[in-house]
């Protein structure tokens, strides 16, 4: 029987995957908190969904399973002592001290349907949702300009690929950077632990979500059996990447080698996979205001047992090597206009998602890099994004693999 879950590249031939559709969560965001949570401007939640059953749609029609991260979460609900573990971990972050008041939430949540206490830990427990006599003790509830939620939404929780990676046969449960996101990767771990879908995958991870150094999927590209290329960025730590290709060196046999990419520590370009990611077998797309800022360094196993570091002056070549091939392509994405490939990037025109090798789903708006791609053979799947894309981020930040297909 084929395991669960297994990435061993980028471009093998998708079979399932975790998404996040989008849901109230995203109706809690208010303009002055729209810096904390992330987000430059406020969705329209009907078409957001709308767009993103389209995306799931293409997915199933292509061949591949398509699982959600709510559904999920029910399931593991149903059982009484993960419920009351995952409700007791929620308290525990839980940014209130009057006693009481504590008490009060933690028997409300305790009281919810399973469908309820799952909407909730996602789209957030809003002040007034809680009795009366237990607000009362609290002097937010008189001074009414103070922050409205007790538990925070996750409006970026359907960007489903940065909480988690499977590389190899194994997960990794990131460790997210902004305090925004952190309950996203609880989720995950416990959904990981206790579904039966998932074998156990959280008790075996290559990391847990409470990990102190951040690193998130965004950044990791699983570039083939061997080696696996991994940002560091904004959000991902050069100790987090250290970290997990130790641990890649010791406990996977196929895997030698790991590429650091690092890109500036900015918005724009918040993850590698906003400037760079890959679509064939030899085949990558890059914005190409960026190549000129990357640092590329090499990270293979030492005799030590520790990690040999060796700058590298070319991506070109270090992917060469990386992916045995003599040759690799890098196809620029917007067109020689920096203009035109800087308005697309921030659209998310280098944020595709690869479905099989060569096929690729992008943002029907970035006309000019979709063309590009074409031209260069790929088979270009477009999908609307108007409202998705504002939370800035594309189809590989909306899609978390869980199993392909090997490349031959």
């Amino acid at each position: 029987m084929e395991p669960f879950l297994r990435v061993r590249s980028e471009v093998g031939k998708l079979r399932a995957v975790l998404l996040h559709r989008p849901g109230r969560e995203l109706e809690q965001l208010v303009p002055q908190y729209l810096d904390e949570m992330l987000f430059e401007d406020i969705p329209y939640l009907e078409q957001m969904q709308h767009e993103h059953d389209c995306f799931a749609e293409v997915l199933r029609a292509r061949g591949s399973e398509v699982y959600y991260i709510t559904e999920l979460l029910q399931d593991i609900l149903a059982d009484g002592e993960v419920r009351a573990a995952i409700v007791d971990r929620l308290m525990t972050e839980l940014r209130v001290n009057a006693t009481e008041l504590r008490t009060g939430i933690q028997e409300l949540l305790s009281s919810y349907p399973n469908a309820e206490l799952a909407s909730t830990l996602v789209a957030g427990l809003n002040k007034d949702a809680v009795p009366r006599k237990h607000a009362e003790m609290r002097l937010s509830f008189y001074i009414k300009d103070t922050r409205p939620f007790y538990i925070d939404p996750l409006p970026n929780m359907y960007f489903s690929r940065d909480t988690g990676t499977v590389i190899g046969e194994r997960l990794s449960i990131n460790s997210m950077k902004a305090m925004a996101r952190r309950r996203e990767s609880m989720i995950l771990q416990f959904i990981a632990e206790y579904h039966p879908a998932f074998q156990g995958a959280g008790r075996r991870s290559w990391r847990c979500y409470d990990e102190p150094d951040s690193i998130e999927g965004g950044d990791i590209l699983v570039l083939n059996n061997r080696a696996l290329a991994i940002g560091c960025s904004a959000r991902t730590s050069a100790e987090a990447i250290e970290a997990l290709a130790s641990r890649l060196f010791r406990e996977d046999e196929h895997i030698r080698e790991v590429i650091v990419i690092q890109i500036p520590f900015t918005r724009a370009y918040m993850h590698l996979d906003t400037v760079f990611t890959m679509v064939d077998r030899d085949a990558f797309t890059i914005f190409p205001g960026i190549s000129e800022l990357l640092k590329i360094f090499r990270l293979t196993p030492a005799e030590s047992g520790g990690i040999h570091i060796a700058p590298q002056s070319d991506l070109r070549s270090t992917l060469c090597r990386a992916l045995d091939l003599p040759a690799v392509r890098l196809i620029a994405s917007g067109s020689s206009d920096l203009l035109t490939a800087q308005r697309e990037q921030w659209n998310d025109s280098t944020n595709t998602f690869a479905i099989a090798p060569g096929v690729v789903v992008t943002y029907r708006r970035n006309i000019v890099s979709n063309a590009i791609l074409r031209d260069n053979g790929i088979e270009v799947v477009e999908i609307a994004g108007s409202e998705l894309v504002r939370g800035r981020g594309g189809p590989r930040c909306m899609s978390m693999p869980l199993h392909r297909d090997p490349v031959e």
